[in-house]
């Protein structure tokens, strides 16, 4: 998935859990960590990848493993700074980066590039492209077959992204205020 569909799955899914939870949509503290949860994989494992510390864009960062270590992390950030929806927002978005990184394939029984879920434990490359395990109901395979197609998955992520920034628009915005107070410090900086 490209950063616009992942900031798309992240901030679709903080808003529900905020509207659900809170009755209310995402305060801005919450949308940046979303925004920044979002990504925070890839700034991690796709520099490494080029730097060829690891074999792909998928290792450390991506892990189940750094996932249960970084929620921890992030938790006793949250609670010692009293930020827990803050941390809540970006435990969610990060999540959802991993899981929206598991190829569409696995829904239809092909485990192949699942791996990283598990790095260390399961190194890359153990299952083959062919490999199935399981036969999954038709309803599921009518759906996923056709996303499994590059071009129609980016058509997919693309309106997923135009009604995400709806979503956004209509919570009001979230996180631009940040954006707006930065830009009038800097003015005003510049004024004196």
């Amino acid at each position: 998935m490209l950063p616009p569909g992942h900031v798309g799955v992240a901030y679709l899914l903080y808003s529900l859990y905020a509207h659900g939870r809170f009755r209310r949509a995402p305060g801005s503290g919450p949308a940046l960590a979303v925004l920044v949860g979002s990504q925070f994989a890839d700034l991690i494992d796709k520099p490494l990848w080029v730097l060829n510390v690891f074999p792909t864009g998928r290792d450390l960062a991506h892990s189940l493993f750094f996932a249960a270590s970084l929620i921890v992390v992030v938790y006793a950030i949250g609670f010692a700074r009293g930020w827990t929806e803050t941390a809540t927002a970006f435990v969610i978005a990060h999540l959802s980066h991993v899981a929206a990184d598991i190829p569409l394939r696995a829904l239809l029984g092909y485990p192949f590039g699942t791996e990283f879920l598990f790095w260390p434990v399961l190194p890359h490359f153990t299952f083959g492209f062919s490999e199935r395990w399981f036969e999954p109901p038709a309803l599921v395979e009518t759906v996923v077959t056709p996303l499994t197609d590059s071009t129609t998955f980016l058509a997919f992520e693309g309106v997923l992204f135009a009604l995400v920034i709806v979503l956004w628009y209509a919570d009001g915005c979230p996180g631009l205020e940040y954006l707006r107070r930065g830009s009038e410090a800097d003015s005003q900086q510049v004024v004196n």
